[in-house]
C-alpha cells in the first residue's frame, strides 16, 4: 500500500537503512492495534467548519468539573454553530499553563475525566494539542532518564555549554541549555527550547518517536480528529544549524502523516508555527504527503494594523496571494488564541515603524510585549499579549465604533478561504486579565482567566452587558456563515479593489456569488461592485442594495450575494 511505502521511506531517511526494517516492524504492532477508522475517507472542510478554542477551565461551575461545565455550555450555546472544540492541553502538567505536560495518558484531574472528553466529543469535533517537541522537567519520562535508566537513555539532547549554539533560532529570551544532575554525579547541559521546565524530546532516537507514536494513536483511540502539532518548528535539532524547519523535522511530519493515512484517514494534522508566511506554508507539503492544515499567523497582527491604520491596503495585497498547494489544504483563520498576537509573521510583509506601532499600541491598552533573542543575540518582540478586544480598543474611552470594529475583524477572519477558528475569550467579549499577569508574572495570563460560567451565563442574557453584544453579534455571523456554500474553504476567491477603507473579497462555487466587503475605517464610504450588476441582497439583514450603490458605516461589514428562494432560515439569538 502507498502509505506503507511512505512510512517505509520517512523511517530510512530519519534513521538509516540498516534500521529500517526494525522500527517498521515496531510501527506496524502499533497500527495493527488501532481500530478501524468511523470513516474510510479524508475529511472534506466545508462551510459549517467552525473551531471554538477554550482551556479546559476557561469555565468553572461550582461543584463541577471544568470540562462538564464546557460540555453543558456548548451544547446549549454552540452546537450547529462550532462544530469542532480545541481544548488546550488537558493533561497534568508543571508549568506554561499546560505545555510542559507531565503524562501524555492522563486528563488532569482538577479538569475531568476522559470519559468527560468522549462526553464532549459527542456533540462536537474534538481537537487535542500534541506536545510532541518537549516534556515537563518533572516528569517520569525525564526523572528515568537523569536516574540512567536504559530504555529511557537519549530521550533528551546533552550538548556540552561549550558548543557554539549562537545560530539556532530562538522564541524565547531563557537561555537554550538546562542544568541538570545524572545518577553518575554529573551534570548533564540539556536542550530546552522553551524554558527549562520544559526539556525538548531527542526526535533523532527512534525510541523516542515509537513514544511518542503511541501518545498520537491513544488520542486518536480517545476521539481526537485533528492534532494540533505544537512548536513542531524547533523539534529537530543540528549543532551548526539554526535547528528550525530541519529537513527531517518535515519527514517527522510526513512520517505521522502517512502512519494516520494507514490507520486513521479520518484524523487531520495541524502544524503550530508561529514564524513567516513562507516558512509557515512549508509544512502543507506537496499538499497531500504532510500537515492538511497550518495555522494563518499572519492574520491577527496585520488585521490590527488594517483596522487601526483605518487602511485595507497591505491586507488585500497579502491575501490576493494566499493559496495552498492542493485542495486537500487550507489554512486556520483566527485572531486570538491562548499565545499572544505574534509578530514574527509581519516580517517582509510590514515595516519596522508599523511594527513598532502596534507595540506601543498595545502598550497603551494595557497589554504586555513578550520578547524573544535574536541570532544577533538581541532582544526583538515576540508577541503582542492583549485580548484581541482590548487590542482593538481606541484611545478614546468612551470609543463608540469598538464592538463595531471588534466585528469587522471577525468578519473578515470568517470571510477568508480556510477554517476559522475563535477563542472562547473572543467569544465572550472578554478583557485583559491583568490580576492574572500580576499574581503570575506570565504576560500570556492576560487572556487565560477562567470565568465564573453562572456569571457568564447571566452576562449573556443581559441585553446591556457586553458580553452579551458581542456574544451575539458573534454567533449571528457564524450562524449565516455556516449556510453559505461560498465560503467552503475550497470556493474560489478573488480580492477587489474597492480603495483603501474598505476590505472586499469574493468568494465564489458553483451554486453561489458572495462579495464580504468590510468598511476598516471610522467614515461612512459608498462602493459599486460594477462586476456583480443588479440587485444584491446583504445577508447580514436581508436587506435588498445595488450592487452600483452599497453605503458602508463605519466598521460595518456586509455579505451580499444574488437573491434566492430560501436564503433566511436563521434562528433566534442564543443569548
Amino acid at each position: 500500500m502507498e502509505a506503507e511505502r511512505r512510512i517505509r521511506e520517512h523511517v530510512a531517511a530519519l534513521y538509516g537503512p540498516e534500521r529500517t526494517e526494525g522500527i517498521c516492524t515496531d510501527l506496524e504492532k502499533r497500527m495493527s492495534r488501532m481500530p478501524p477508522p468511523p470513516a474510510a475517507h479524508r475529511y472534506r472542510f466545508g462551510p459549517a467548519d467552525a473551531v471554538l478554542i477554550t482551556y479546559g477551565h476557561s469555565l468553572q461551575g461550582a461543584g463541577e468539573a471544568p470540562l462538564r461545565t464546557l460540555k453543558v455550555f456548548a451544547d446549549r450555546y454552540l452546537a450547529g454553530l462550532f462544530n469542532t472544540i480545541h481544548i488546550l492541553p488537558f493533561f497534568p502538567y508543571t508549568s506554561d499553563d499546560g505545555f510542559s505536560v507531565v503524562d501524555y495518558a492522563q486528563v488532569d484531574p482538577e479538569l475531568g475525566t476522559w470519559a468527560d472528553v468522549a462526553a464532549l466529543g459527542e456533540n462536537f469535533r474534538l481537537m487535542f494539542d500534541f506536545v510532541l517537541n518537549h516534556v515537563s522537567a518533572q516528569s517520569d519520562w525525564v526523572r528515568h532518564y537523569l536516574a540512567g535508566h536504559a530504555e529511557f537513555a537519549d530521550l533528551a539532547i546533552a550538548v556540552s555549554p561549550r558548543c557554539d549554539l549562537s545560530a539556532v533560532a530562538r522564541p524565547r529570551v531563557t537561555p537554550l541549555l538546562t542544568a541538570f544532575p545524572y545518577v553518575d554525579g554529573t551534570t548533564r547541559w540539556l536542550w530546552t527550547t522553551f524554558g527549562p521546565d520544559q526539556v525538548d524530546l531527542n526526535w533523532a532516537n527512534p525510541a523516542v518517536m515509537l513514544r511518542m507514536v503511541d501518545v498520537m494513536l491513544d488520542y486518536v483511540r480517545r476521539g481526537a480528529v485533528v492534532l494540533r502539532l505544537d512548536a513542531v518548528a524547533y523539534l529537530w535539532k543540528t549543532v551548526g544549524t539554526d535547528c528550525i524547519h530541519r529537513p527531517e523535522t518535515h519527514r517527522v511530519v510526513k512520517l505521522l502523516r502517512a502512519i494516520l493515512d494507514r490507520v486513521a484517514p479520518h484524523v487531520v494534522i495541524l502544524t503550530e508555527t508561529n514564524v513567516p508566511h513562507v516558512e509557515n506554508l512549508s509544512y502543507l507539503g506537496d499538499g497531500r504527503d504532510e500537515a492538511q492544515v497550518v495555522y494563518n499567523f499572519t492574520l491577527p497582527p496585520l488585521l490590527l494594523h488594517t483596522l487601526l491604520e483605518a487602511d485595507a491596503t497591505v491586507l488585500s495585497r497579502w491575501a490576493a496571494g494566499l493559496e495552498t498547494p492542493s485542495p486537500e489544504t487550507t489554512f486556520l483563520n483566527f485572531t486570538a488564541s491562548h499565545d499572544g498576537i505574534g509578530l514574527r509573521p509581519l516580517e517582509g510583509i510590514l515595516p519596522l515603524a508599523a511594527v513598532d506601532r502596534l507595540v506601543d499600541h498595545a502598550l497603551a491598552n494595557g497589554g504586555r510585549v513578550s520578547m524573544r533573542t535574536g541570532t544577533d543575540g538581541q532582544r526583538q518582540p515576540y508577541e503582542l499579549n492583549i485580548t484581541y478586544i482590548d487590542a482593538l480598543r481606541s484611545a478614546d474611552p468612551s470609543d463608540p465604533w469598538h464592538l463595531a470594529r471588534f466585528m469587522a475583524s471577525q468578519s473578515i477572519q470568517y470571510a477568508l478561504p480556510g477554517v476559522p477558528a475563535t477563542y472562547i475569550h473572543s467569544l465572550l467579549g472578554s478583557r485583559n486579565w491583568q490580576a492574572g499577569v500580576e499574581d503570575s508574572g506570565q504576560p500570556r495570563r492576560i487572556n487565560r482567566q477562567p470565568l465564573n460560567a453562572d456569571r457568564v451565563r447571566r452576562a449573556l442574557a443581559d441585553p446591556t452587558s457586553f458580553r452579551h453584544a458581542v456574544f451575539n453579534a458573534y454567533l449571528r455571523m457564524v450562524r449565516i456563515r455556516c449556510q453559505q456554500p461560498a465560503f467552503s474553504p475550497s470556493a474560489t476567491m478573488a480580492i477587489l479593489d474597492l480603495g483603501p477603507s474598505v476590505f472586499a473579497v469574493r468568494r465564489q462555487c458553483a451554486s453561489q456569488s458572495l462579495w464580504a466587503l468590510t468598511n476598516v475605517s471610522s467614515h461612512r464610504c459608498q462602493v459599486q461592485l460594477t462586476e456583480a450588476g443588479g440587485e444584491l441582497v446583504d445577508l447580514m439583514d436581508g436587506s435588498r442594495v445595488a450592487a452600483t450603490e452599497i453605503r458602508l458605516a463605519p466598521y460595518q461589514y456586509r455579505w451580499l450575494t444574488e437573491p434566492t428562494e430560501g436564503m433566511f432560515q436563521e434562528g433566534k439569538d442564543r443569548g
